[in-house]
């Protein structure tokens, strides 16, 4: 999929697959692990960055994560429709191609700027540094990062956020978090979407989702919603109240899965966001 973060098949790693497409055995390749390490420092330089430069204007930033088709754009236009009278919102929308998503975000009258990552299965800093140049970050309160649809590689590249929110839709599973604890593990808020098909399913329990979810040591509040039903989505706006409101109060929170350093000093870690 993407030469960026490693996950795609090169020529040193094609001995993987047998025959059979079967995965066998895998050595690990010290230049590769450097030249990753290298990207992930580059790319956690430029998520400070943009983290601080959020912060000075008191912007919370969410990044929003799932598989394709969990709800995500629904959920944000559910969201802008609730809020939009008392927080000002925009939207990074990523994806592979089309500007589809970030059109339906523009219909509501919001500000989104799309990113079209061609092979690229996730965001970077990089991309999420352009895009706010596009942006009046004056006029924002709430900005919404989309991230490429995808449960493995978004979870290992920062993008200066203050939370991550994970969707997992009624439809994919409810093992879905021990499938793919890297993400789920770094959740600061899990949100069980599509509520409102739980009705005519019988394979999805709410239940084992959460406990999949503290099984993975992640005590993050876990809301079952659905963008069609209103009633459903009142603790989710909590939620961003509640965030918004610290980060207004130069108290941004960073997410699980980016904590602050453990050398780095309170004061400035804080002022710093």
């Amino acid at each position: 999929m993407c030469d960026q973060c490693g996950c795609a098949t090169t020529p040193d790693s094609v001995h993987v697959h047998d025959h059979a497409g079967v995965v066998a055995t895998r050595s690990v390749d010290p230049q590769s692990v450097a030249v990753l390490t290298g990207l992930l420092h580059e790319n956690d330089h430029a998520a400070a960055h943009n983290r601080e430069h959020l912060g000075r204007h008191g912007i919370l930033a969410v990044n929003l994560m799932s598989s394709p088709g969990s709800g995500k754009t629904s959920l944000l236009e559910a969201t802008i429709e609730a809020l939009g009278d008392r927080h000002r919102i925009a939207v990074i929308e990523g994806d592979l191609e089309t500007e589809n998503d970030a059109r339906r975000i523009r219909d509501k009258g919001v500000p989104a700027v799309q990113i079209t990552t061609g092979q690229t299965c996730h965001l970077d800093a990089h991309m999420v540094h352009d895009a706010l140049h596009a942006l009046d970050l004056g006029a924002i309160d709430i900005l919404f990062i989309e991230n490429v649809g995808n449960l493995v590689c978004p979870a290992s590249f920062d993008l200066g956020q203050h939370a991550n929110v994970t969707l997992l839709a009624v439809t994919e599973g409810d093992d879905k978090p021990a499938k793919y604890p890297v993400m789920f593990r770094g959740s600061d808020l899990v949100l069980l979407t599509k509520a409102d098909l739980l009705d005519v399913l019988d394979d999805f329990s709410p239940q084992k989702a959460v406990g999949h979810v503290r099984d993975l040591a992640n005590p993050a509040d876990v809301f079952t919603v659905s963008a069609r039903r209103a009633d459903t989505l009142a603790p989710w706006f909590a939620w961003l109240d509640d965030r918004r409101a610290a980060c207004r109060g130069g108290m941004a929170p960073r997410p699980r899965s980016h904590p602050v350093p453990p050398h780095s000093h309170p004061h400035h870690a804080g002022a710093a966001e």
